[in-house]
């Protein structure tokens, strides 16, 4: 009787870490971030070099990085 609840202890214990340990889904990308614009590498256009602050649609550049937004908190 005492070998059958050990059993089933280690059964219990083994499930309980390989579910913690199993790896979890990633979240979708938000709709926004799919509706960003890729960038094209092209030799018959232009290069843009942007001065202060300001958006740049549809940038010639070989890579950008993964299309993603974040929120960022901050204390005033």
């Amino acid at each position: 009787m005492v070998g059958f609840l050990v059993a089933v202890l280690i059964a219990v214990a083994i499930s309980i870490v390989s579910y913690v340990i199993t790896p979890k889904p990633k979240a979708p990308k938000p709709e926004a971030a799919k509706e960003l614009e890729s960038p094209t590498a092209s030799a018959d256009r232009e290069v843009m070099v942007p001065f202060g602050t300001m958006t740049i649609k549809s940038p010639n550049a070989l890579w950008s990085g993964d299309k993603a937004m974040r929120t960022y908190k901050v204390k005033v």
